[in-house]
């Protein structure tokens, strides 16, 4: 249980298992919707433009031309400056609770606006070290 009282339903959590979209409703952290779409400009069309979401997305990439892809399991902390102050203050008081229920992911994004969460931007995120192991 967060600060702000928002706990996670074991449904979001079952989702996020599956690596699934994961959504609050200012009440308990649920799955708003999943998606097997493998395009992260869909992804990132389901980010509203108005209001905060946490996600998942199993994001896939490459570093090099010899270094096949890798995939890394990303947490993303949307609160758009257009959102309201209420709902950037539930978001981010309910993050810990539902991160300390996703064990595996591998980085956390926090975005305010899109070229936060643009996809060179992530890409610099995780594959930070990537080619170093």
């Amino acid at each position: 249980m967060s600060r702000s009282g928002v706990g996670v339903s074991d449904e979001a959590l079952k989702a996020f298992n599956d690596l699934k979209l994961v959504s609050d409703d200012k009440t308990k952290i649920v799955v708003d919707k999943t998606s097997s779409d493998e395009s992260y400009d869909v992804f990132l069309e389901e980010l509203p433009e108005n209001d905060c979401k946490y996600a998942v997305y199993d994001f896939e990439y490459e570093i090099g031309p010899n270094e096949g892809k890798r995939n890394k399991i990303v947490f993303f902390q949307w609160s758009p400056d257009t959102a309201s102050i209420r709902a950037k203050m539930v978001y981010a008081s309910s993050k810990d609770a539902l991160r300390r229920a996703l064990n595996g992911v591998s980085a956390d994004i926090q975005g305010t606006d899109f070229s936060e969460v643009a996809y060179d931007s992530v890409l610099d995120r995780v594959s930070r070290g990537a080619g170093s192991h």
